[in-house]
């Protein structure tokens, strides 16, 4: 057992409650990294960003996210965990208030990536969760608590878009800054701090991911599993909106925001396959994971683009390609977490820059393809992705 499990720093006892508020919380912070997907049309036709170039704002975010988890993260095995969340909350304030009030493109791009930079304070919550959880648990502690964060992803479209239909599509960053800083307040108040046993200093903690990435094989693989799938995710939500407002169905902002509610069942997945984590069927769950992702993908391939049965498959695919990458991203954090607690931000931060690298060539790659050879280019690259991690998952001894 390690050292931090021997002398545990929490000072008050693990509770529902307390799970509910960090789901909540993770659901909060992680939406303002998907609240530009639906409004990359209006926000360029306003700020001047080509259309082959609009995929930019959510690709951007998701770097800025990237470079968070690997520097910022980590500092959850050294840093109090109440602490730091609080600060980086606070940080995110100050950031999306900033962000709604730009009026320059590149000043703009800037702040989305900052955006996603601070809003990392998710990927420090999800392993705090873990450590409240016994092993027994853990998966579905966890679970639950992921399905909050996927949930701020699938409502932070339908979201944004009815916030820009009423109040423009700046509201949505003034109206998220207000909501970070009440957080901060609660969260302040409700959890328990945890101290890291770990006197480690700061450089030699991120030196010491190399490390960590090269020796831990199962976190290499789950890592590439899983941006495989959220890379086409990504391009699905950042040109499907194109498309719905697109000449094949002129949908309004207001439609786009229905259409994006029909993804939230997806999150229903993360606590499912948290318990069957914790049964230890993994390695099944995982493949029937994957292979969702890709039949999803592959349905809107097989109707006319304008018709009926286009958008009856469109829906379909909203729905079973979030449950394919929830229960992914769950059977994932539920592995690399059971490798060791005194290393588990770490070892959080590692996977989810993969993983979001992942998604942010997703993003690039979909409003480019969108652009230069309409949906169907789109969809067989959103298809190459998951294909290629279902691959490596039959290599997988």
């Amino acid at each position: 057992m390690s050292t931090i499990e021997k002398q545990p720093s929490i000072e008050k006892p693990f509770s529902p409650r307390i799970i509910l508020i960090l789901a909540a919380a993770c659901g909060l912070i992680v939406a303002n990294l998907y609240y530009a997907q639906p409004l990359i049309g209006p926000i360029s036709a306003d700020l001047g960003l080509s259309s082959g170039a609009s995929g930019l704002i959510v690709t951007l975010a998701q770097i800025g996210y990237g470079i968070g988890l690997l520097f910022l993260v980590p500092l959850g095995d050294i840093v109090e965990n109440r602490k730091l969340v609080v600060i980086l909350l606070v940080l995110a304030a100050i950031v999306l208030a900033i962000g709604g009030g730009i009026h320059n493109i590149i000043l703009f791009l800037l702040a989305s990536m900052l955006i996603g930079m601070v809003s990392v304070a998710a990927q420090v919550l999800v392993p705090y969760a873990a450590h409240l959880s016994p092993e027994a648990t853990r998966g579905r502690n966890v679970g639950n608590v992921m399905s909050g964060l996927l949930l701020g992803i699938m409502l932070a479209r339908p979201v944004s878009s009815l916030a820009a239909e009423y109040m423009g599509w700046r509201a949505i960053y003034y109206l998220s800054a207000a909501a970070m800083l009440a957080l901060a307040l609660v969260l302040l108040r409700a959890l328990p701090p945890r101290q890291p046993q770990n006197s480690t200093r700061y450089p030699a903690l991120l030196s010491s991911m190399l490390q960590l990435l090269k020796s831990t094989p199962i976190l290499q693989r789950r890592a590439l599993y899983h941006a495989g799938v959220f890379g086409s995710f990504s391009l699905f939500w950042t040109t499907v909106p194109l498309y719905l407002t697109g000449p094949a169905f002129r949908f309004s902002q207001q439609e786009v925001a229905l259409f994006a509610l029909v993804g939230v069942s997806g999150a229903l997945a993360a606590p499912v396959a948290g318990r069957m984590a914790d049964r230890g069927w993994i390695r099944p769950a995982t493949g029937i994971a994957l292979g969702l992702v890709l039949v999803s993908i592959a349905l809107p391939l097989a109707a006319p683009s304008g018709s009926t049965f286009a958008l009856i498959l469109l829906v379909v695919t909203a729905i079973v390609l979030d449950m394919g990458v929830s229960a992914n991203l769950v059977l994932s954090q539920r592995t690399i977490f059971s490798l060791g607690a005194e290393v588990r931000s770490r070892l959080n931060g590692l996977f989810m820059a993969i993983f979001f690298a992942g998604g942010a060539t997703g993003s690039a790659l979909g409003g480019w393809a969108y652009a230069a050879g309409g949906w169907h280019a789109a969809l067989w690259i959103g298809l190459a992705l998951p294909a290629l991690a279902l691959i490596y998952y039959a290599t997988e001894k």
